[in-house]
């Protein structure tokens, strides 16, 4: 068995800092050790991490990787290769590919892609339609995610806008259901409004306008009540307003059935970098004012924000083009977004402790993932060091999605990361990725 020492570490696990040091046996976590502790027994390999930070692998909740059917603009080994240079250890892909993951063939379709061609550690969402939610009682739970139910416009079929329906993913679903709220008849309604107003293309900074704070306030509502009405565990994703926060309990993970999660997209930008960045940040939900923005910062020194996601979702940049209406929504964030909020814990925004909360624990708790999400023994070797002193700049030629762009260029960070652990193997290491190592299937204790 090879034993790695990752020594003189600031370790930042389950709410405390420490100094200290782990052990990686394997693919384990064998052993942690606070202050200068040596292991228990010799180590083929020592790792001097003094400066850096460890922390659990990010877990991130939402990501549309485009695998498969979209491989032009995405594919399962390049999202995964930008995953583990972000620090991103684990990943959980959305149902709207093509063929779309809405049946039982479609999705161990995936499973078996993700096991070939992964780099880092996977798992796949069950997509809801309005035709389909009889197969949902029949899943593996220990398997899938969740369940994906668009409560807005969406790719093919899979808008759910039957209330029979709804009600009856609500009572059946029997796993955590993961909704994207935004009202269609209100989106609908200002759509029409907007192109009678300014023609076919609206400006791209009528996008908060169209895809607006009341189809996003009406949607989540809409979901939390079916939510509590049929005792279903509910997971908002994507929170995008000030108004939406109201909605939600500032309670711990554990005291309440119904959470949230907020985008990097949604964190980093408002309506103001329309003017530079136009369609670049264009998403749905769109990207709303300061205020909205301040507002879900705020909320992340609270319980009221649960997990911080990205959304990732590349396009070409000619797919970008346009207006309002044209220009397609999503944008790839998971290689920068650990960074990103690293520059919130600079600002005060929150605190270093705060952001493993919500990238790392709270996702592993909250979708019960076995034995990750945590820095302890006897759990996967799912770690990152991170450089809190390296300031650098992004561009272009250092975007590993497929895509090639990042709204991210020109931004200045100042940390780095600079090594990534997957299952124990240092996947990430000096600006290289071992793109030949295999991720393992997430599993759920449910």
């Amino acid at each position: 068995m090879k034993r790695t020492w990752i020594k003189n570490a600031q370790i930042v696990n389950e709410g405390k800092s420490f100094s200290g040091s782990i052990v990686i046996e394997n693919e384990i976590i064998a052993e942690v050790l606070a202050g200068k502790t040596e292991p228990s027994r010799p180590c083929e390999e020592t790792i001097d991490a003094k400066g850096y930070y460890l922390i659990p692998g990010v877990i991130d909740d939402h990501v549309h990787f485009r695998d498969p059917g979209l491989t032009h603009k995405a594919n399962m080994h390049t999202e995964s290769t930008a995953a583990a240079a972000g620090g991103v250890t684990s990943f959980m892909d959305m149902p709207n590919t093509n063929p779309q993951t809405t049946t039982i063939e479609a999705l161990n379709a995936k499973f078996d892609n993700a096991a070939t061609q992964s780099v880092v550690n996977y798992s796949f969402y069950f997509g809801a339609t309005n035709t389909n939610a009889d197969i949902l009682p029949t899943l593996d739970k220990t398997r899938i995610c969740g369940i994906k139910l668009f409560m807005g416009a969406s790719t093919g079929n899979m808008l759910v806008d039957r209330m029979e329906v709804l009600q009856q993913i609500f009572a059946n679903a029997g796993m955590l259901i993961a909704a994207h709220c935004e009202e269609q008849s209100i989106i609908s309604a200002n759509t029409a409004s907007f192109k009678e107003k300014y023609g076919d293309d609206p400006d791209i900074k009528c996008h908060p306008q169209i895809r607006s704070t009341e189809a996003c306030v009406y949607s989540s509502s809409l979901a939390i009540r079916l939510a509590k009405e049929n005792k279903a565990r509910l997971h908002i994703l994507h929170i995008s307003t000030a108004q939406e926060l109201d909605l939600l309990e500032d309670k711990p993970l554990n005291k309440k059935a119904i959470t949230a999660e907020a985008c990097v997209s949604h964190l980093y930008f408002d309506d103001k970098d329309y003017d530079t960045l136009k369609g670049r940040i264009k998403c749905n939900p769109s990207i709303k004012t300061p205020k909205d923005k301040d507002a879900l910062r705020n909320a992340l020194s609270t319980n009221r924000i649960d997990v911080i996601g990205t959304d990732h979702a590349p396009h070409l940049l000619e797919e970008k083009e346009g207006g309002a209406l044209k220009a397609v929504s999503g944008m790839p964030m998971i290689q920068f977004s650990l960074i990103a909020i690293m520059e919130l814990v600079r600002k005060g925004v929150l605190t270093i402790e705060q952001l493993v909360q919500k990238m790392c624990h709270a996702p592993a708790e909250l979708y019960s993932i076995e034995r990750r999400g945590y820095i302890r023994p006897g759990y996967q070797a799912d770690l990152v060091l991170v450089n809190p002193n390296h300031e650098w700049t992004v561009t272009a030629n250092c975007v590993l999605s497929k895509c090639g762009w990042s709204p991210m260029e020109g931004q200045t960070f100042h940390t780095r990361v600079e090594k990534t652990f997957i299952n124990g193997n240092l996947v990430y290491n000096d600006n290289k990725v071992n793109e030949n190592h295999r991720g393992q299937e997430l599993r759920f204790k449910r």
